[in-house]
């Protein structure tokens, strides 16, 4: 099942790459860029989020809060970060509870793997609701930042 415009955004708690726990619902009151990604230290993936990264001041003048989710481990996380100097939190999905509420698990993956997120992006408005959902099936490829800024721009 995925989530759609117009969906109330399903609430999780993860363990960040600082190991503390984060809940969705504590950033009520802000607008929201969920960022489901594969695995940290692969390609796409690092250029995406460091895409993201180099354009923080963006999102945050939209009153937006960036998180980046994986099935990685919060120690894996909190490696892949400072080497990248991401700046903004990822969390670890490692039980695969909140990309399977979004919609964003492969089965099947690359090297046999199963329970990988899927590469997507939801953007939620102050109050929960998803006001952008991008989930691929490709890896390879990365979410439509221009229609997530754009989106942003119109809350």
């Amino acid at each position: 099942m995925s989530l759609k415009v117009g969906d109330l955004a399903p609430d999780f708690t993860l363990v960040s790459d600082e190991k503390q726990e984060v809940s969705l619902s504590s950033f009520k009151g802000s607008n929201v860029v969920l960022l489901f990604f594969p695995l940290a230290f692969t390609g796409v993936c690092t250029a995406e989020l460091c895409s993201v990264r180099d354009d923080i001041a963006f999102y945050n003048n939209t009153n937006a809060k960036v998180l980046g989710i994986s099935v990685d481990s919060p120690f894996t996380l909190e490696k892949f970060k400072a080497e990248q100097n991401i700046n903004f939190p990822l969390l670890s999905d490692f039980n695969k509870t909140a990309s399977t509420a979004y919609g964003s698990i492969y089965e099947s993956f690359a090297f046999g793997m199963q329970g990988v997120s899927k590469r997507s992006a939801f953007v939620l408005n102050a109050e929960g609701e998803v006001k952008y959902a991008e989930v691929l099936e490709n890896a390879g490829e990365v979410p439509n930042f221009e229609a997530i800024q754009a989106t942003l721009k119109s809350l």
